[in-house]
Formats: structure tokens, C-alpha cells, sequence
């Protein structure tokens, strides 16, 4: 939940009343300082017909400080739980030409958010989908990380059963892009435990937590080293971890040639040398000339 100030004073530039296209406005609200809103995201709050949050409570409250009033504009609860039952709701407003405006309860909506149903069924009914871009805890994360950012994949919460999680790790252990989970503090010391078993100990991350709030802290090292500072730590707020890239294992001449001895049962020199190589994601050249070697030798 955003570390949301408790005076009431509007906090920003106050919003203005515009005349919004009719479609599903996904609305990013702060992950923690309430001034992160977009004046284009408080326009939108301001001027739709009908507001949906994954947290009404938050969403009231993001409202007041910034002096938007409610008036008698309905505020719909949409969550995992209650999903199935309020999307016909909102999708009969679509239907009548309203503007729906959905916000998750921090951050930027479908982003480890229950919006990406809302959305996917608002498409399929052939509403308009537009989007009010703004804080994501994701980016933040990277942003503040130090780690490579020209590629990077967000994988989100990994499972919470034991072998579950670390089947998902080991099949992230090899991507060459930077990663991104979400965790929860609780699990946070077993989630780099795992990480030592799956991508090494000395993978370099960058653990983030309460981005933008008062007790922001980001510590970053090798997953050797953060298991060492956090330990014995009850780490509290929401966590972000990025994590560097792995790197693809280079195969070895024996693996070259099994593979090559395995083509040349069924196919001819250049053939078998042409599929190892991309296979393996070698030379050609250099598996052409083996293959040859082994065939001289046969």
C-alpha cells in the first residue's frame, strides 16, 4: 500500500474536468509518495464516469489528498476475488459509451495486478483500452539497481512452494536480461537461499524495498553478500529484486561432437554441420571442418 501523507491538503496542481474518449482508462497510481501521480492521471480520476480500484480505501484516499471529489460517481471494488462477478458490470458500461477508469492499488495497472482480465475482456468486447502510464515499483527497482537495463525481464512473484520456486528459478537462471521479481518479506531470506542454489552465489543483485517512502533502502552485492547483510533481519514493506543477467553456457567440443556424430548417422556432411551449428549456436565453419574430421576418421 503507498505511504500515503496523513494531511488532508490537496497535494498537486488541482485537476481539470476534460472530455475523455469512451473506453477502459488503466490508471498508475504512486507505490508510495503520493506526488509520483501524472496530472493526466488526475484529469482522468476527475472527469470518468465510473471508477473501479483494487482497493477502494486506497483509492478514496489517493483522491482526497488531491482534492478530486467522488461526488455520486460509483467506485467499484475489482480484485482477484470478486473479478468474474464485476466484470460484466463494467463491460455493460463500456457497452453504453461510459469511461471506466481502473486503478490498482499501487503502481502501474496488470503489473502483478488483477487488472490484465478487466483488460483482455474489455478488448474482446471491442471497447477502446487506453493507458495513463506512470509509477511502476518494477522500474523504480531497475532504475535504481546498477544493473544492465537494456534488457530485462519481469517475471513477477515467484511460487511459494519449495519446488515449485525453484523449478521457476532454474528456469530463469540462463536468460541474458536483467531480472525482476517481486517478494514478499516474509519469504525473502528462503527466496535468496534458492537463488544460491539455482543462480549461483555470486550473481550480483540489488535487493529494493518501500521505494519512494521514508525508509527506502536498496542494497545490492552478489546474493553471497546480501544473504550475509540481511541476516538475522526482519525486513519489512515491499520487496523488488533485481537480478543480473545470466549467461549462456558455451558448449564444449564433446558436445559438438555427440551432436555431430548423432547427425551424420541420418544426414550428409554439410547437412549434420549446418543443424549442430545453430543448435549450438556455433561457428558453422567450425563445425563444418569437425564434421569432416569425423568422417575422415570413420
Amino acid at each position: 500500500m503507498p505511504d500515503l501523507p496523513t494531511d488532508p491538503s490537496p497535494l498537486a496542481t488541482p485537476a481539470r474536468r476534460v472530455t475523455l474518449a469512451p473506453g477502459l482508462y488503466f490508471v498508475a497510481t504512486p507505490i508510495g509518495a503520493a506526488r509520483d501521480i501524472t496530472l493526466r492521471a488526475l484529469d482522468i480520476l476527475l472527469s470518468a464516469d465510473l471508477l473501479a480500484a483494487e482497493d477502494t480505501r486506497t483509492a478514496r484516499r489517493l483522491m482526497e489528498l488531491h482534492g478530486i471529489p467522488l461526488g455520486d460517481r460509483p467506485l467499484v471494488a475489482y480484485h482477484d476475488h470478486n473479478g468474474p462477478a464485476q466484470r460484466p458490470r463494467l463491460l455493460a458500461a463500456l457497452a453504453e459509451g461510459r469511461t471506466v477508469a481502473y486503478v490498482s492499488e499501487a503502481g502501474t495497472p496488470l503489473v502483478a495486478d488483477p487488472g490484465y482480465q478487466l483488460g483482455r475482456a474489455a478488448i474482446e468486447a471491442g471497447a477502446q483500452v487506453f493507458a495513463a502510464p506512470g509509477p511502476s515499483a518494477a522500474l523504480a527497482a531497475l532504475t535504481v539497481s546498477g544493473l544492465p537495463s537494456d534488457r530485462f525481464l519481469f517475471a513477477g512473484f515467484p511460487p511459494s512452494q519449495a519446488g515449485a520456486r525453484k523449478r521457476f528459478l532454474e528456469g530463469l537462471a540462463d536468460i541474458e536480461a536483467t531480472l525482476i521479481l517481486y517478494e514478499s518479506p516474509k519469504r525473502i531470506h528462503r527466496l535468496l537461499d534458492i537463488l544460491g542454489e539455482t543462480l549461483g552465489r555470486t550473481r550480483q543483485i540489488a535487493l529494493c524495498r518501500e521505494l519512494t517512502k521514508r525508509f527506502e533502502e536498496v542494497i545490492r552485492g552478489t546474493v553471497a553478500e546480501l544473504c550475509e547483510v540481511i541476516e538475522g533481519r526482519a525486513l519489512k514493506g515491499e520487496i523488488v529484486l533485481v537480478v543480473g543477467r545470466g549467461q549462456s553456457r558455451q558448449a564444449s567440443a564433446d558436445d559438438m561432437e555427440t551432436a555431430l556424430r548423432e547427425a551424420l548417422k541420418t544426414q550428409r556432411v554439410k547437412d549434420a554441420a549446418t543443424e549442430v551449428a545453430e543448435k549450438l549456436g556455433l561457428p558453422r565453419r567450425l563445425v563444418y571442418q569437425a564434421a569432416l574430421n569425423l568422417e575422415d576418421d570413420a
